[in-house]
């Protein structure tokens, strides 16, 4: 539990009269709180620019601008909004307190002050603002957690792209858009040729800086609306709405170029790669996602089965 220490706070007194600020002000600072002051409504809004108080003591009646208009233009704004107000008031002003909370009050005290009252609702309404403050940090961080969390459970912690879970739920949405607009959407399955024997060669530690050097190279080629991940092993899966199959042979053409110009350093190793893709597209026939998955899938093994290191389309092979 923080410790309540007066002298971390700041309270602005407002009041034109002098008398009220020397009193209000000395109760104040002998307890230790620290204080500034302001003899009208205008100079108040002023200085809460200046110096953003932890909490106002407001009169509710000036004459140049009224305690309860002060209270409508802090409470309008988002920085000083926060700031608890509580009204000074004479016996024969209570009728206007109900407009006093309407605009924001907090609380208020009635003239002549009670000292021992004046320090009860400071210090009241200081811990609750404390309390208020540390509850929004708390949920902040909480927010950012979760957010963190969301992330890890859609995120493949190797390669740092979308994982299996988060692809599939994307490809069913994309698959959805497409069946309802009637648009294009083409998907990739892309395998590391002869990813064992690296694993075997090097070592899996090598395998695995293998895999990640290949993230960067596939997505230079991509769009901020295509969705890329880890399908599993050295097999990624690529999402590309809106794309016919003829675009889609064209990117998978280009991206399989740029894995095989690609050379993968570590530790004074130097190492090459291809790909094999198989390409895939939405056909009005289709009744789920995961049959334009199996073509590419089937795709792929074309691929493979031709020699690696090219892509082949749906379009050339039936299932």
């Amino acid at each position: 539990m923080t410790l309540f220490q007066t002298s971390n706070y700041l309270i602005l007194i407002v009041d034109d009269m002098k008398q009220n600020l020397e009193s209000l002000g000395a109760i104040l600072r002998r307890v230790g709180y620290k204080t500034a002051l302001a003899s009208s409504g205008r100079e108040a809004l002023e200085q809460v620019q200046i110096i953003v108080p932890d909490l106002i003591l407001l009169d509710l009646i000036m004459p140049d601008i009224s305690g309860l208009l002060v209270c409508e233009q802090l409470k309008a704004d988002p920085k000083l909004a926060e700031i608890p107000v509580i009204f000074l008031t004479a016996n024969r002003e209570k009728e206007k307190l109900l407009d006093a909370f309407d605009k924001g009050a907090v609380d208020y005290i009635t003239k002549p002050f009670d000292m021992f009252e004046l320090l009860a609702r400071v210090r009241t309404h200081l811990k609750l603002k404390s309390k208020q403050e540390e509850l929004k940090k708390a949920l902040l961080v909480r927010g950012k957690l979760v957010k963190e969390l969301e992330e890890l459970a859609i995120t493949d912690p190797l390669t740092g792209i979308w994982n299996r879970r988060y692809l599939y739920k994307q490809a069913e949405m994309e698959f959805q858009r497409a069946q309802r607009y009637q648009q294009a959407f083409s998907i990739f399955m892309i395998d590391i040729d002869r990813f064992k024997r690296i694993n075997d060669s090097y070592g899996h530690t090598v395998g695995d800086a293998v895999l990640q050097a290949l993230v960067p190279t596939v997505t230079s080629s991509l769009r901020k609306i295509d969705s890329f991940g880890r399908f599993g092993g050295e097999e990624f899966l690529l999402l590309l709405p809106e794309t016919d199959l003829d675009t889609a042979i064209t990117i998978a053409e280009r991206i399989r170029k740029n894995i095989e110009k690609l050379i993968i350093s570590y530790h004074e190793k130097m190492i090459s790669i291809t790909v094999s893709i198989g390409v895939s597209s939405y056909k009005l026939e289709d009744s789920t996602v995961e049959l334009i998955i199996q073509r590419a899938d089937a795709a792929l093994y074309q691929a493979k089965n031709q020699g690696r290191n090219l892509v082949v389309a749906d379009s050339k092979i039936t299932i």
